[in-house]
């Protein structure tokens, strides 16, 4: 295990612990070279979700990565942070939820963009014209029209 701090490879476990519920073990280390102190977490591999992204790649999910893409898609809108976290949290629950541990980036991204359409309808057009890679005007259109009939649909005048 390499230091944080100075990189050097020589460490030592100081301290062992298994979480409650058994799914991981924290382990306290100390550099050997210069003492600095630091906290590893071990996960059992086959637990972990992996991301079949669209090359046919496979990466670990990675729920920092999630939350800068809703960031992005957020950016001076309205929507506050525990809002994008919650959003994370949902997917991330949903995703763990499936019985698969390999998911298609696709499905986390139809996942978040129905998130996004409840939070923020120009912060879900931003999202889903990266998502599903738009690249003529005519899908924007598109997909603007749907949320705006969608809105419509959901309108109840005045009584």
């Amino acid at each position: 295990m390499q230091c944080p701090d100075c990189g050097d490879t020589r460490t030592r476990v100081i301290d062992t612990e298994t979480s409650t519920d058994g799914s991981s073990v924290r382990r306290r280390r100390e550099c050997q070279r210069c003492s600095f102190r630091f906290t590893t977490y071990e996960r059992p591999e086959w637990d972990s979700l992996q991301v079949k992204k669209r090359d046919g790649s496979i990466e670990p999910f990675e729920r920092g990565k999630l939350r800068v893409g809703i960031k992005r898609a957020v950016e001076k809108r309205e929507v506050t942070d525990d809002a994008v976290t919650a959003i994370v949290d949902a997917v991330e629950n949903s995703l763990q939820d499936r019985q698969t541990r390999i998911i298609n980036s696709s499905l986390i991204g139809e996942l978040v963009s129905e998130q996004l359409r409840d939070v923020d309808k120009v912060a879900y057009i931003r999202f889903v014209s990266v998502y599903k890679a738009f690249s003529e005007p005519e899908e924007f259109l598109r997909e603007l029209d749907a949320v705006l009939d969608a809105e419509v649909d959901d309108f109840e005048p005045p009584s």
